[in-house]
């Protein structure tokens, strides 16, 4: 895909590796839609974006609201004519241990990190459908790949977008020529341990950085545009992308 001109909607967009993509790609010429719930932060990225020669829309709206999402996907269409491009990358991930009954947590992940990426799909896809082009990323993890202790909700939301994501590829690719692609990093610097309430798991996470070199938002955003600037006839389905010493 040619970048330059495309619309590109990425939730999450306020910080981490939303934040870095919508840089990423606007540099590319890519007109971005910056979709989160901190509209105050979504403006700020705006400025820097448009103070770099590029070409940012901010829309406020929540992943788990579908009446939200459907109004923030009718404004971007209004704005720019089209969708070319879904990055469904907001997530969150707490850690806790299963017998702490860390219910709410459970349910907030479901709502963002699955009911999310379906809302957010089902606004959009149908556009793809009609233009008969388009492409879809999700961001996994490496623990949609492989399981973790305390992460027993967030490894079961992230294996749900890595397994939706290839069905959904075998689904849209040949009928619809639309591309899917699913994401697995490993540790990123991001503040998704931000998140996190129980003391021992969140000193335990970022202790890490003292054990291995972080992936920056950019090197998910590379990641991103490799997939993105693949031929037409290419579908990158997975990139499990890890920093070179993380063992694990």
């Amino acid at each position: 895909m040619e970048l330059k001109g495309k619309v590109a909607l990425i939730t999450g967009a306020s910080s981490g590796i939303g934040e870095g993509v919508a840089k990423s790609l606007a540099a590319k010429g890519v007109k971005v839609g910056l979709a989160a719930r901190s509209f105050t932060k979504l403006n700020t990225i705006e400025s820097e974006i448009r103070q770099a020669g590029g070409n940012a829309f901010p829309i406020e709206f929540d992943v788990t609201d579908k009446v939200s999402v459907d109004a923030g996907v009718k404004r971007l269409k209004e704005k720019y004519g089209t969708i070319d491009i879904l990055i469904n990358n907001a997530g969150i991930m707490p850690a806790a241990d299963i017998d702490t009954f860390k219910t709410d947590e459970w349910q907030d992940m479901i709502n963002i990190n699955i009911n999310g990426v379906l809302n957010v799909t089902a606004a959009v896809l149908p556009d793809l459908i009609d233009k008969h082009s388009g492409h879809i990323i999700n961001l996994s993890s490496i623990a949609g790949r492989k399981l973790f202790k305390g992460l027993a909700v967030y490894c079961g939301t992230k294996h749900f977008v890595a397994a939706f994501s290839d069905i959904m590829r075998m689904e849209v690719g040949k009928k619809h020529n639309i591309r899917v692609t699913s994401i697995q990093p490993g540790a990123v610097d991001t503040n998704l341990y931000d998140r996190i309430s129980d003391k021992a798991y969140k000193e335990g996470m970022e202790g890490l950085r003292n054990q291995m070199t972080f992936l920056t938002p950019n090197d998910i955003a590379n990641s991103m545009i490799y997939a993105l600037e693949s031929p037409d006839n290419v579908d990158v389905s997975e990139v499990f992308i890890l920093p070179t010493n993380q063992e694990w």
